[in-house]
């Protein structure tokens, strides 16, 4: 097994733009880093739950009859098939997101529209 490196997850979340890209692979699982500055659109993952880690700023999950609100530290995970869309708390948000390496991502309309 190849030696690796440490991730530097700072270095990974310097991004002035929103920005998701994978830092690691574990099992059949891919660990994201996203950087957002605004709410994501509205969205579903109809074959793998996906759990939040929120680093810096808080993480808002909408859903469609109540919000989630995490402050750097806190873990939530959404089922899949559930609609939901994410969103800073303030003006930047850092978070992790943990899910299936296949798992497929449908964009839906939001709620009440």
């Amino acid at each position: 097994m190849p030696v690796r490196e440490p991730i530097d997850l700072a270095a990974e979340a310097r991004s002035d733009t929103y920005n998701n890209h994978p830092v690691a692979d574990v099992n059949d699982h891919v660990v994201r880093i996203s950087t957002m500055f605004e709410p994501f659109y509205w969205h579903v993952h109809p074959d793998s739950d996906e759990s939040f880690l929120s680093l810096e700023g808080g993480l808002r999950i909408e859903f469609a009859d109540h919000v989630v609100e995490l402050a750097p530290g806190q873990l939530y995970t959404v089922p899949r098939g559930v609609p939901h869309r994410t969103a800073p708390v303030g003006d930047r948000s850092v978070n992790l997101t943990f899910e299936h390496r296949d798992a497929g991502m449908v964009r839906v309309d939001a709620p009440g529209t």
